[in-house]
């Protein structure tokens, strides 16, 4: 199984969402599932996530600072089984760039239905609002992770 978390400019909420699946897959010891990240526009390709999200995560044992901004490709649609957007709007941007190779496109958060259905952009608020994100993303995870696990 292949995952790919996709937001706008691949530096907040995807490489976050990226970061804390990996941390529950490793905690799980749950093989045969890979993860990578992206965004739906090319803003920031090559750069590092935001360092408020790295200072965040880093605060719950999570380190994604290694990781750079790329921008989803038309190859991503056959290399993942399942792309999760952080929103609608992503999610739209995802099904006008699906070549129709497969992939199951959803909104992450439709894993956490106590939650909102949208990751909030964190970018333009303080600190509290990466917070928020890595609650948010906790939740969905553990709830995907239970489903790869009853299902695989």
């Amino acid at each position: 199984m292949k995952v790919l978390f996709v937001c706008l400019g691949n530096i907040c909420r995807s490489p976050s969402a990226e970061g804390v699946f990996r941390q529950r897959l490793a905690q799980r010891s749950q093989p045969g599932v890979s993860v990578d990240s992206a965004g739906t526009a090319g803003y920031h390709v090559g750069k590092a996530p935001d360092p408020r999200a790295v200072a965040a995560a880093r605060k719950r044992g999570i380190d994604i600072s290694g990781l750079r901004a790329r921008q989803v490709s038309a190859e991503d649609f056959s290399r993942f089984d399942l792309i999760l957007a952080m929103d609608r709007s992503n999610l739209t941007d995802l099904h006008r760039l699906d070549p129709g190779n497969g992939a199951r496109l959803r909104l992450f958060m439709e894993y956490a239905p106590d939650q909102p259905l949208e990751v909030p952009d964190p970018y333009y608020g303080g600190e509290q609002g990466f917070e928020q994100v890595l609650d948010m993303l906790e939740q969905a995870s553990d709830a995907l992770l239970n489903e790869l696990q009853a299902t695989c």
